[in-house]
């Protein structure tokens, strides 16, 4: 299966990537010209080996990194200098390590600490704080220290970090790792239930299948294949290609 794009329905898209290219400093070629398309509300699932150049995507959809070539668009908006503050609130980074997100002394205050960036204060910022946290089932943990909680607790605070500030799309790198199947499954709830489109980047193919309808697959720096998740795992030949694999025992039907 082939890169493809989909087509808009009119509406901005959630995001758009265009002829991306990226090289490092030392000249390593990361991307060699991507093209995706995420529409509002999607759960998509970014797949790939090691070394396939996710990483270098992602860093760019917020503007961490900036292109060598081609475009970057969150809701219509482009991603460039002058447009990096609002960027960088509609594109929600969850990192696979929590704790590289939390780091003030409550929840409450690691929650409040984007919007309040923000300008937000008083009654909103107090809603904000209580509905994101909300949303990921952690409001009761409010006022506890972060390190006092669970690893899978972390990561659900740090999704509602996220989710306070109201991002067009919310970014995921490795959200089920180091996760015991308990904490799992909750956060497979959690993501399920969210009004917000995803983008998953995983080596978790079973996840992808239980959370997201369509999947992309970068290999070598391009999009190899784009197409419905369960297509995608059900061709043996094309995981076999991109060094991605299934648990041993587990099959798509």
């Amino acid at each position: 299966m082939t890169a493809s794009r989909r087509p808009g329905d009119g509406a901005a898209a959630s995001l758009e990537v265009s002829r991306l290219a990226y090289a490092y400093p030392d000249g390593t070629q990361a991307l060699f010209g991507v093209d995706l398309r995420v529409e509002r509300g999607e759960r998509v699932a970014l797949l790939g080996p090691n070394g396939a150049g996710k990483t270098t995507l992602v860093l760019h959809l917020n503007g961490i990194l900036t292109a060598g070539h081609g475009t970057v668009t969150v809701a219509g908006l482009p991603v460039a200098k002058d447009s990096l503050l609002e960027i960088r609130r509609r594109v929600g980074l969850v990192f696979q390590d929590p704790d590289d997100q939390l780091f003030m002394p409550t929840v409450r205050e690691d929650v409040a600490f984007g919007p309040a960036n923000l300008g937000i204060r008083g009654e909103e910022l107090q809603q904000r704080v209580e509905d994101a946290l909300e949303q990921v089932g952690m409001l009761e943990a409010i006022d506890r220290p972060p390190h006092h909680l669970s690893f899978g607790q972390r990561r659900r605070v740090a999704v509602a970090t996220v989710l306070a500030m109201e991002p067009e799309i919310l970014v995921l790198d490795e959200p089920s790792s180091n996760l015991d199947p308990a904490s799992r499954r909750e956060l497979a709830e959690i993501l399920r239930s969210l009004d917000v489109t995803v983008l998953m980047v995983t080596h978790d193919l079973p996840y992808a299948l239980e959370l997201c309808e369509r999947s992309l697959i970068l290999s070598g720096g391009v999009i190899a294949a784009d197409g419905p998740t369960r297509e995608l795992l059900a061709d043996a030949e094309l995981l076999a290609v991109h060094r991605l694999e299934l648990p041993y025992g587990f099959t798509v039907v």
